[in-house]
């Protein structure tokens, strides 16, 4: 085998600030996406000399080990001449697989520690059976000759062009950060085999779709006979490190490993479940989910409540999870309370809830196969926040469970306040179905619906963004906000197709503020200003809009927007913005306001006017840009949002 000229990368590996930082579960996503592709990737690269059984399951085992333990930095690499971008996570694993099959064929050297990549995988194993792909034609065993020629870098040039399609400069790049010393002479080598690209793709090179043989049956028989006195050895061993003293080093005071918890057990036993009073929510300090009782026909289905414990401990991998930003997903502390078990639609479902989260878990009628296991954080909840849960969504309807406060549910199109609310029938605390607002595409926004719940004499709306906790909507200046029910609800029907904005940010409410009503130039009547604020459930995230709507307009239109800010909201109730609009008379103005605390705006940049007050009309240009700063009547100056 030829001598292969690749170095250890360089600890910053070509990687600057500036490159992209990727996420544990967007490298996993890339991984189980592009998994066969980049299973031939390795195999390709990897020496020929393993043997064609060794290469299938150690391309497997690089594949699979590319998954790093934490975030880390990935250099950008040009995108393919086919103009397909690549995504971070994919360049990572690629380059991560790369690396190792270049590191698996460098000969071992006598006084150096062997790297993992030059030794046999651990796993995968296959016992009794060699594995390797199907056999080609002559030219493909023609090329796999000639590949085999090469060194590990010509090799994977070769393999980067014409299985990935990238461009040299690309090729080199990616090269280098995989610690090959010299990428041009690599490319030099590559061009000496034809390039026959298309035969990559062939089934000669698809470590993924194998033929089985049979070992050395004698062979095998010789090593099964030696397993059993190796391991007839290891039971002594480990008889004797169990004898009093530290055997592998003192842990304190820990249990021994593998020791039974029972904390942990009690989590797991159904049986332990905790279940509020029926009437518990009456007297009870607390009102939020703690004191809602278990409820629905399954409650008491002891096998079905053991699968949503064990899922939620271990989810297999079949399992689709999901989880609000910010929610943890691992198994809970103690036993959790049950608020729901029973049949939704075509899935039986159970909602457990830890105290901090609640957690659904869903299975088909006829099956465990395709459960779903979703989390949404709830501490702190009020009662005002702890009306309902989604139990499940079917044929774009979603039902809910409600607070066993709740007396009267009902359905709004935020959209058509005049349209009234439509009763839903509430049956043990679970509505109705309601359309869905969530599959709501962004432009052919013609409806929203919200929930109405009624609590004596207090009404609340609620509205599902694709979560387990709907998200509560209200109106009014920050710090005195109102509920958005019945002629409240009017106020949300031009700014309700901005809640599709902040689907799937685990929101906890939404509140829309009129801060202000501008007369507009050319006597073409009024313009209104509001403020919607969107806060969420683990503190940060939340998101900012200010929108400006002229007068006969079905919907307002964005005018700023921005994220992680306090404007328009309890710690901060002072928002600025602005806006350019053009008059029926054809004249271009930037148009701008703040609420009723700003005494003046001041304009610069592409537009330079200022004016007392908390309103600024100013004559500009089609596609003139402004910076905007406000000054409140205490004195303090404000930006205004982007």
């Amino acid at each position: 085998m030829q001598s292969q000229d690749v170095a250890p990368p360089p600890a910053s590996s070509s990687v600057s600030s500036a490159d992209p930082v990727v996420d544990v579960e967007q490298a996993e996503a890339a991984l189980v996406e592009h998994y066969p592709r980049l299973v031939r990737l390795a195999y390709l690269v990897l020496p020929p000399g393993l043997g064609r059984s060794r290469r299938v399951l150690t391309a497997h085992a690089l594949t699979q080990r590319a998954l790093p333990r934490n975030r880390t930095t990935t250099p950008v690499v040009p995108a393919q001449s086919s103009g397909r971008d690549l995504d971070p996570g994919y360049a990572l694993i690629r380059l991560r697989v790369v690396r190792t099959a270049l590191e698996a064929g460098l000969p071992l050297m006598r006084r150096a520690r062997p790297r993992r990549a030059q030794l046999p995988p651990l796993l995968p194993q296959v016992r009794g059976l060699k594995l390797f792909p199907r056999s080609g034609g002559a030219d493909e065993l023609a090329l796999d000759q000639q590949l085999s020629a090469l060194t590990a870098p010509g090799r994977a040039a070769y393999v980067l062009r014409g299985l990935e399609n990238l461009p040299d400069a690309a090729v080199r790049q990616l090269l280098a950060a995989a610690g090959v010393a010299d990428a041009d002479a690599a490319l030099r080598e590559a061009d000496e085999v034809p390039a026959r690209y298309a035969l990559l793709a062939s089934p000669e090179f698809d470590p993924c779709s194998l033929q089985a043989r049979p070992t050395d049956l004698m062979r095998r028989r010789q090593h099964t006979r030696a397993a059993l006195v190796a391991g007839a050895a290891l039971v002594v061993c480990g008889a004797l490190l169990g004898l009093p003293g530290d055997g592998w080093g003192p842990d304190g005071a820990a249990a021994p490993a593998y020791a039974r918890n029972p904390a942990a057990e009690a989590a797991l036993d159904p049986a332990g479940l905790t279940r509020a009073a029926p009437a518990a929510w009456k007297t009870s300090a607390r009102t939020d989910f703690s004191v809602w009782p278990a409820r629905g026909d399954l409650t008491g289905d002891q096998e079905l409540l053991r699968r949503a414990l064990a899922v939620w401990a271990r989810p297999g991998e079949n399992v689709g999870v999901s989880a609000t930003p910010g929610t943890a997903t691992g198994g809970p502390a103690g036993p959790p309370q049950l608020l729901y078990a029973g049949v939704v639609d075509n899935a039986r479902v159970v909602i457990l809830h830890d105290g901090l989260r609640l957690a659904r878990y869903a299975e088909p009628k006829d099956g465990a196969a395709g459960a779903a296991l979703d989390f949404a954080r709830t501490d702190g909840a009020r009662r005002s926040e702890a009306n309902a849960v989604v139990l499940g969504r079917a044929d774009g309807n979603v039902r809910y469970l409600t607070a066993p406060w709740v007396t009267r549910a009902a359905g709004r199109d935020l959209a058509e306040p005049d349209a009234g609310a439509r009763d839903l029938t509430l049956t043990d605390g679970v509505t109705s179905p309601l359309a869905s607002p969530v599959r709501q595409q962004s432009g052919a926004c013609t409806s929203w619906n919200a929930l109405e719940l009624a609590d004596g004499s207090n009404t609340r709306l609620v509205t599902d963004l694709g979560e387990l906790v709907p998200a509560r909507l209200t109106t009014g200046r920050p710090g005195s906000v109102k509920d958005a029910s019945g002629a409240e609800a009017a106020a949300w029907a031009p700014y309700a197709c901005s809640l599709g904005s902040v689907r799937g940010q685990g929101v906890r409410s939404v509140n829309a503020w009129a801060y202000a009503s501008q007369p507009l130039p050319d006597a073409s009547g009024a313009g209104a200003w509001v403020c919607t604020r969107a806060e969420t459930w683990r503190g940060d995230g939340a998101r900012v809009l200010a929108q400006f709507r002229t007068p006969g307009g079905v919907q307002g239109a964005v005018a700023a927007k921005a994220q992680d800010v306090p404007a328009c909201g309890e710690r901060d109730p002072h928002v600025l913005a602005g806006v350019l609009w053009k008059s029926e008379g054809g004249h271009w103005y930037l148009l701008a306001a703040g609420d009723r605390g700003t005494g003046r705006i001041e304009a610069s940049g592409g537009i330079s006017d200022s004016a007392d007050g908390n309103l600024l009309t100013a004559k500009a240009e089609q596609g003139a840009r402004a910076e905007l700063k406000g000054t409140l009547e205490g004195g303090r100056t404000i930006g205004g949002l982007r």
